[in-house]
């Protein structure tokens, strides 16, 4: 492909390049994928307002996200295994947010451990927390982010309980990946992907093993994860987590206006409004559908961002006229990293940022920080009337 200009180039050659089993845990939703499908096709019913005869001279994508600066109000979402979308996965797109100006957040799940990511990037970086029934490892584990400088604390709250993702059964998702006959023959497709896992000493995931109790081999770290998840993460919980933290707190997995105030009573610096990339609660409502209600709920006492769904940067234009003040993506950049390594991530970032310049000149708009409800058109019944 000479010629890479939107995120679906970067998701062709992801696909041709990854092995199938971590292709489809990224490409996938839970159940039927209602929601994982709704997440980008809400995104289309929304338009934006073309403006005419303005001055767009001295244009910035440039914000804030909890304090920090950014180039543009993106941040690199937690996903798990993205040391085996692309060996050393998590270093290369920490590298490459670091060099972009926007943050990377590091998930419990990762490969690479924060450690790893913390000795091979230039600047602090976000970490996601997932609540274990271990108190001793979440404990741990929060000092650990502590000692590498993380800067911000994303506690994941709606994954007590883990989604059925079909694909991920019928593949037998392991990390490392099982060698069976297929599984070999699959990644005997994509040399480049087995070359690099063979150089690289991070094939698990480092943040667990040697960590967690009684975790040394794949067999025990996969009994351990599949009952870890912990159905008793309460507010009482979430503020408990928040006083041992003690820095910026961000609080993944709003969905409902209620969460959200709740959230803000705990102390959240930021709640990012999300289901979850569609792999949790089937025939949840998209996240971009259900933002307008969350900003009304909670005013201007705490940032909200948006979670899942973006594939572009008039998707970044439109969560942010509707009063996001940061935008999370996962798969989008999930494909540059599949497709070409640490420069993939930097493609997509490119690619997204561009995308939200050009669009928003054309709404007649100089500075990200100024859009609003007026540069877009959405249709009257775009929340719905539910009951």
């Amino acid at each position: 492909m000479a010629v890479i200009t939107c995120i679906d180039d970067l998701k062709t050659l992801y696909k041709k390049r990854t092995p199938k089993m971590f292709y489809d845990y990224a490409e996938s939703g839970s159940y039927t994928e209602q929601t994982f499908r709704e997440n980008t096709s809400d995104f289309a019913k929304i338009r934006l307002r073309q403006r005419v005869a303005r001055d767009l001279t001295g244009r910035s994508t440039a914000s804030t996200m909890i304090g920090e600066a950014v180039s543009m109000p993106v941040a690199l979402a937690p996903v798990g295994s993205t040391g085996m979308q692309r060996p050393d996965g998590e270093i290369k797109a920490a590298r490459a947010a670091a060099a972009f100006g926007v943050p990377f957040t590091l998930s419990t799940m990762s490969v690479c451990s924060i450690e790893d990511v913390a000795a091979h990037s230039p600047t602090p970086f976000w970490f996601q927390l997932y609540v274990m029934k271990d108190e001793d490892f979440v404990d741990a584990i929060i000092e650990r982010a502590r000692k590498a400088k993380c800067s911000a604390l994303v506690v994941t709250l709606d994954l007590q309980i883990l989604g059925q993702r079909h694909k991920d059964l019928k593949n037998g998702l392991t990390t490392p990946p099982k060698l069976t006959l297929p599984n070999i023959l699959n990644i005997m497709t994509k040399p480049q992907w087995a070359m690099e896992m063979l150089a690289t000493p991070r094939r698990t995931f480092r943040n667990i093993v040697g960590h967690a109790k009684g975790v040394t081999d794949l067999a025990n770290l996969s009994a351990w994860t599949n009952e870890q998840f912990d159905p008793l993460l309460t507010w009482d919980k979430v503020k408990r987590i928040r006083d041992q933290w003690g820095g910026k707190l961000i609080l993944k997995g709003i969905l409902d206006a209620d969460d959200a105030r709740m959230a803000m009573d705990v102390g959240a610096d930021a709640i990012i409004v999300s289901n979850h990339g569609g792999r949790q609660l089937d025939g949840a409502l998209s996240s971009i559908r259900v933002l307008p209600s969350i900003v009304a709920a909670v005013g201007d006492q705490t940032e909200v961002y948006l979670d899942s769904g973006i594939r572009s940067g008039q998707d970044v234009l439109k969560a942010l006229a509707l009063g996001a003040k940061g935008t999370f993506i996962g798969r989008s950049y999930i494909y540059g990293l599949g497709a070409m390594g640490q420069a993939g991530v930097t493609k997509a970032l490119e690619i997204i940022h561009k995308e939200l310049d050009i669009s928003m000149a054309l709404c007649g708009v100089q500075k990200a920080v100024e859009l609003n409800r007026e540069h877009v058109l959405v249709p009257r019944d775009f929340e719905g009337d539910w009951v």
